[in-house]
C-alpha cells in the first residue's frame, strides 16, 4: 500500500516506500541518474510535480534519492515532509556550488560544516541571537574519512546559502571570499535548519560546478552526470553513518 500523509507534494506509489536515508540533489533528473547508475533495483516512489524519488540498495543497504528543487523554500518543503511524514532520519544533499576560495577548483568536493545565509527563512525559528546552521557531526566525520580513503580532493568548511542566483550587488562575492567562505549555493542552510529543528540528521556534500573568480565552469549535462566522486562519498556515508 502507498503511504498516506498530509503531504500535497509527495505521494508514495503503491508498493513503494522511502528509506531512512535520502540523498537529495536539487535536480530531479540527477536523482534519476543516481538511482539508475548506483542503486540496485531502484523503484520510483514519487513523481508528483516531476520531483522524482527512487528507493534501491547500495552495498546491501536501502537508500533513497529524491530531487529538492532549487532554493531554500523548495528544499525545506520536501525535507520537512520526508522527516515528518515518512520517517526519514537522515538527508544528504548532493549538489553543485560556485567556488569562491582561492584553493577551490572546479570539480572539487566540498563538505559543508556550516552554512551562512541571506535567507529570511532563518528568522522563522525565533532564535535568541543568530543561529548557526550546522551539519550533523558523525555524518560529517564519516564523509571526510571516506573522501580521504578514496583520495578525493576535498575541502571542509563554510558555504554560503543565497536566495539569489544573480545577486544584484556583485561585490558580495569579495566579501564572502574575505570571510573564508568556500563556495556559494542555494539550499544547505535550509536543510541544516530543518534537520536541527526536527531533531534529525543532515549533511551537505557539494561539487564545484564553476568558479566565480576564475570563470571556469561545467556544462549543465556535465553537472548532472559527472560528479561521481561526490555521489560515491554520499552513498558510502549513507551506508556507514546514515
Amino acid at each position: 500500500m502507498g503511504n498516506t500523509s498530509p503531504s500535497a507534494c509527495i505521494e508514495i506509489k503503491e508498493g513503494t516506500h522511502v528509506a531512512k536515508t535520502v540523498l537529495m540533489p536539487g535536480d530531479p533528473l540527477r536523482a534519476k541518474f543516481v538511482a539508475e547508475t548506483y542503486l540496485e533495483n531502484p523503484v520510483c516512489f514519487n513523481d508528483v510535480r516531476n520531483m522524482l524519488g527512487f528507493t534501491g540498495t547500495y552495498e546491501g543497504k536501502e537508500v533513497s534519492v529524491m530531487g529538492s528543487g532549487m532554493g531554500v523554500p523548495s528544499l525545506v518543503l520536501y525535507a520537512h515532509e520526508l522527516y515528518t511524514f515518512f520517517g526519514v532520519e537522515s538527508i544528504i544533499r548532493i549538489g553543485s556550488a560556485g567556488g569562491i576560495g582561492d584553493d577551490v577548483k572546479v570539480r572539487d568536493v566540498l563538505i559543508a560544516m556550516t552554512a551562512s545565509t541571506n535567507s529570511n527563512h532563518i528568522n522563522a525559528y525565533d532564535f535568541i541571537g543568530t543561529i548557526a546552521p550546522t551539519a550533523t557531526w558523525p555524518m560529517l566525520r564519516k564523509a571526510v574519512e571516506i573522501a580521504d580513503e578514496m583520495g578525493v580532493r576535498t575541502s571542509v568548511g563554510s558555504v554560503y546559502t543565497s536566495d539569489f542566483f544573480y545577486y544584484p550587488d556583485p561585490s558580495v562575492n569579495e566579501k564572502l571570499k574575505k570571510m573564508g567562505i568556500l563556495a556559494v549555493e542555494m539550499e544547505t542552510a535550509g536543510l541544516y535548519l530543518e534537520a536541527m529543528n526536527s531533531h534529525k540528521k543532515a549533511l551537505s556534500i557539494l561539487s564545484v560546478s564553476d568558479h566565480i573568480f576564475t570563470g571556469d565552469h561545467l556544462t549543465p549535462q556535465e553537472i548532472r552526470t559527472t560528479f561521481n566522486e561526490m555521489m560515491e562519498i554520499a552513498l558510502k556515508t549513507a551506508v556507514q553513518a546514515g
